[in-house]
């Protein structure tokens, strides 16, 4: 049990009180304060926290945000280039207003603060915001802190609106690939024909292709880690996925390779220190026969294409669009969501749904006439029963 006694006075003389107790491992533990109503204040919280099970170490939260947040980072399960991201947002934006400061300091103002100093994409602030909380929120759990500062509603969270998607015109589609050179025009009809991710279009290799059973086999991506090293790695959320080859595609497809073979590039696999070498037969490369790099992609030959078709150069007019376009043109013509989930390979066909809905053609016409339709064969079933009765039996 906690006491209180008096402790020895301080150099002005005034008094001092002390506080021992034992914490829940059951060490000896001691605080003193300058007066004795909060010296009792403090025992009573302390044994009625150790009681609920709420205790928290007056010493815990000592460790600084920086250190605690490496710490934190080490211990997730993260992918390597995930892990390389979210470092360097913490580094740049979080450590220069936070990093120093130990975690029992940080309140929610101080939170505010960190928001007010992101002059940058909502998008991006929300992502840093989600690293900053998931950190304070693992300092809770091991008993750090008693309260995330993130959650406290004095904090304005980043906006969290949702913009629809707006699929591009396929007058846009057939636009951007005339725009490009000739040896990259393949790029818009494999994200538009197949509805591939950019990295996923970047690791496409012939091997992938079974022009027999017209399907493709989405097996790979390449991925951009710092300082531009390229690897290759499975798809998103480490799934593959197999995608029905149009004969359309399958077609262009052909006629590229006929005129641009595929190129044999090797790269590691998963990381950029991987012992792990994988090999494949790529079907875009660059003109050193290396594989695409998104930023030299996106910089050099996507955006003047752009230009040239006259669409505006956007994040949401990025490649990704032709994905977008994909998802539309199969919900229009009455594919499932689970279906186009599945094709486009998310995780979770809620997500699809959210994503797409408002691009599923309208239900009204469909229950209007299946309500008509079913009145109507009701209707005729009773006229014929109608006639059979008024008909006279023969005998």
């Amino acid at each position: 049990m906690a006491s209180v006694s008096p402790g020895r006075p301080a150099d002005d003389g005034s008094p001092r009180y002390v506080v021992n107790y034992r914490d829940p491992e059951g060490r000896q533990r001691r605080k003193t304060f300058r007066r004795k109503a909060e010296a009792i204040a403090f025992r009573n919280t302390v044994e009625a926290d150790k009681l609920r099970g709420t205790y928290l170490d007056v010493d815990a939260g000592r460790i600084s945000f920086r250190a605690y947040a490496e710490e934190w980072l080490d211990s997730r399960t993260f992918s390597p280039l995930t892990y390389e991201a979210t470092e360097l947002r913490l580094r740049l934006h979080v450590f220069p207003t936070l990093g120093h400061l130990e975690l029992r300091q940080i309140k929610p103002s101080t939170i505010q603060k960190l928001l007010r100093s992101m002059e940058m994409a909502e998008t991006y602030r929300r992502v840093i915001f989600s690293n900053v909380s998931a950190i304070f929120s693992a300092a809770v759990d091991d008993d750090m802190i008693a309260k995330n500062p993130c959650k406290a509603s004095s904090v304005t969270r980043p906006a969290t609106s949702r913009r629809k998607v707006a699929p591009w015109p396929s007058e846009w589609v057939s636009s951007m690939h005339d725009a490009l050179p000739p040896q990259y025009r393949i790029a818009v009809t494999l994200g538009s024909g197949l509805g591939l991710r950019q990295g996923e279009v970047f690791g496409l290799a012939v091997e992938d292709i079974d022009f027999l059973r017209g399907v493709v086999e989405v097996r790979r991506q390449v991925k951009v880690f710092g300082g531009n090293r390229l690897v290759f790695g499975l798809p998103k959320g480490d799934k593959t996925r197999t995608v029905p080859l149009p004969e359309s595609v399958a077609t262009e497809l052909s006629s590229h390779l006929a005129t641009y073979p595929r190129r044999s590039v090797t790269l590691p696999w998963g990381t950029p220190q991987a012992n792990t070498k994988s090999s494949a037969g790529l079907i875009l490369t660059t003109r050193e026969r290396s594989a695409l790099n998104r930023n030299y992609f996106n910089t050099r030959l996507w955006k003047p294409g752009q230009a040239h078709a006259g669409i505006e150069q956007s994040r949401d007019n990025g490649m990704h669009a032709l994905r977008h376009w994909y998802a539309s043109v199969l919900l229009d013509a009455g594919e499932s969501i689970r279906a186009v989930s599945e094709y486009l390979g998310h995780s979770d066909p809620g997500f699809t749904l959210r994503t797409y809905t408002h691009l599923m053609p309208s239900s009204t016409e469909r229950t209007r006439a299946a309500v008509d339709a079913a009145f109507a064969a009701g209707r005729h079933l009773g006229e014929r029963a109608d006639r059979e009765l008024e008909q006279p039996s023969r005998g």
